[in-house]
Parts: structure tokens; sequence; C-alpha cells
């Protein structure tokens, strides 16, 4: 596939990793207030991982729901693309949160989507993150960043 065929993919992966964020839970204020720990130590390990080009691992150690809508070449791609676009965070505010319980209508059961607005080392975005709780333990379960400079 050429060059631009590739780029003509990636904003579909990203779609497809993100998926559907319906939300029936709370919103946060956007502050740290209200998110457990685990969950930002989440948010704060993909982030350094994406910046030292750590893919793999992240894919890895993702959730079920990402890996099954991603395979780990998806997974390369589109973390390249953020680097190559937009390079390294050099920042992230919360922006908002919402948590999201248990129950027969939500296909990803307890989970905190998080949104910050990041600010990168060529350019600006809103990053945001799905984190799941899986026996106890949390994990990515989608990631999106958009930004003007990914078109």
């Amino acid at each position: 596939m050429g060059e631009t065929g590739t780029r003509r993919i990636i904003p579909a992966v990203i779609i497809v990793i993100v998926g559907a964020m319906a939300l029936a839970g709370c919103a946060l204020k956007a502050s740290r207030q209200g998110i457990p720990p685990e969950v930002e130590t989440v948010v704060t390990t993909v982030g350094e991982d994406a910046d030292e080009g750590r893919y793999e691992k992240i894919h890895n150690e993702a959730a079920p729901e990402w890996r099954a809508a991603a395979t780990l070449d998806k997974t390369v791609s589109v973390f390249n693309t953020v680097k190559e676009k937009l390079g390294k965070v050099k920042s992230r505010q919360l922006h908002a949160a919402a948590e999201e319980a248990r129950s027969n209508q939500s296909p990803l059961g307890h989970s905190f989507v998080l949104t910050y607005d990041t600010k990168f080392e060529r350019g600006e975005g809103m990053e945001t993150f799905t984190i799941v709780e899986r026996n106890g333990q949390w994990f990515l379960a989608k990631y999106f960043v958009n930004s003007t400079a990914l078109q």
C-alpha cells in the first residue's frame, strides 16, 4: 500500500480504537478528585511508554477490548503517527473525567474516561483515555487524540 493509502487508514484506525464512548456515569469536575491513583498511573505509564516508543508494551498491557479492536501493527501505526506529527507530550491538564459503574447497559463495566488538554512538542490537542477495571486491576481500553495537526 502506498503512502497516501496509509494516511487515509490512520484516522480510521484511531476511530476503531476509540469506538463509541457513550457514558451513563456521573461526571467529575476537571480535577484529580475522585480519580483512583491506579487509574492515573495507567495514564502516566501509557504516556511514558508512547513517548519512548514502547508501543508493543502498550498493546500487550492493554485491556482485551483494545487488542480486539486493534492489531499490534495498528497500535504501532497510530502511536507512530501521533509521535511523528505532534511529538512527545510536554504537558497534560485534566479537562474532564467521567466514571461509569458496572451495569447491564455498560459493555465496559467499571471505567473512567479522562480527557486532557495536551501540549505536544509540535502542537496541541485533546487526549482521551478510557481506562477499565478487570479483576481489580486497571487497563487501557481506548485512546484518542483530537488535533488539527493530525489532519
